[in-house]
């Protein structure tokens, strides 16, 4: 089946254009959008005329096409604004451009995974996140959805499979699985826009969603437990520049470090640098146990890990994002 259609009254579409305008101005307040003049949406007209509604549908056209997709995903984790009305209206919008532009499936596919988040229970076990659980979830904005799933959507199965069995966040970063995930998507082309595919992506991003913080996580505590150790073992500093931090970084001040990473990575929208030097951090941390175990940590107050070669991908993929700029944040 096809998405729910779009209102074909200009009452309705006037309804869904005044839910979705808070949104777009508090987004363009955020990254300082430079925002056109709204006319009747801005005065909160009722009733407007026709020519109000349609002035209306160029508005947002506009800043549909100044909004970036990693603002958009920024934004949506960290309102308070959004409701499961106004997320199903933004997600339904989108649905609608025509023609889409690679920028919009990004879009509808961070959309579809944020509503189904936003939708389903907190306590959500994985096994239960099936095609047809999220196929129940997303049916007042795809419609009844027909679940035979083509052969060449087939593969995210594997790669869901794949992810499950990865111990570390820089096994799966480098493991390309999300890769994987975006060049199926991409290569899609209009057939991403199936409403089965549709299901299935927004499964696999959410479950790999769940995959990444379940890792990170790990990957922290590994770190502080680590760093505990050190300390315990008389070590009190660590040569981190292969994690940029300083060759004599204070084992007390990482462990500071980690604290707040804890904080700032509960957002998916975090930007990739912190998440290099989170998966590099962890590589220091295991040289120093490692070496500090076998008695070859010199005077017994320093450690100095390998800072030669790279560990970890520069890859970019979804909000997991292992290079540098935010910007550049593609949706896996």
């Amino acid at each position: 089946m096809t998405p729910t259609p779009a209102h074909s009254n200009l009452a309705g579409e006037w309804h869904e254009a005044r839910l979705l305008y808070p949104l777009y101005v508090a987004l363009a307040r955020e990254f300082v959008i430079d925002m056109p003049s709204a006319g009747d949406l801005e005065a909160g007209i009722e009733t407007p005329p026709q020519e109000s509604v349609e002035h209306a549908r160029e508005w947002f056209q506009d800043m549909d096409q100044r909004i970036q997709v990693h603002q958009l995903r920024q934004f949506l984790q960290t309102t308070s604004l959004i409701t499961d009305e106004a997320l199903r209206s933004l997600l339904v919008h989108h649905l609608h451009k025509s023609p889409p532009a690679d920028a919009d499936r990004d879009k509808v596919d961070f959309l579809l995974v944020q509503y189904f988040s936003h939708c389903a229970p907190s306590r959500l076990e994985d096994n239960d996140v099936d095609m047809e659980y999220v196929a129940q979830v997303l049916e007042p904005v795809l419609g009844n959805v027909d679940l035979t799933v083509p052969d060449w959507l087939k593969p995210l199965e594997e790669l869901i499979q794949a992810a499950n069995r990865c111990q570390s966040l820089n096994e799966l970063l480098t493991s390309s699985i999300l890769d994987k995930g975006r060049k199926l998507k991409v290569t899609a082309a209009k057939n991403y826009y199936q409403a089965v595919a549709m299901v299935g992506f927004t499964r696999f991003s959410f479950l790999m969603r769940r995959v990444f913080f379940r890792l990170m996580h790990q990957d922290l505590n590994a770190i502080l437990d680590g760093l505990r150790l050190l300390e315990q073992r008389g070590v009190s500093t660590l040569d981190c520049r292969r994690a940029q931090f300083g060759a004599d970084e204070p084992t007390v001040r990482l462990r500071m470090i980690c604290q707040s990473w804890k904080v700032m990575f509960h957002a998916e929208y975090s930007s990739g640098q912190p998440l290099r030097m989170l998966v590099d951090l962890r590589s220091v941390v295991d040289s120093a146990l490692t070496r500090s175990a076998k008695g070859k940590t010199g005077t017994g107050s320093r450690a100095h890990a390998a800072a030669a070669g790279n560990h970890g991908s520069s890859t970019s993929a979804a909000e997991f994002e292992v290079s540098g700029s935010s910007s550049q944040d593609e949706q896996a």
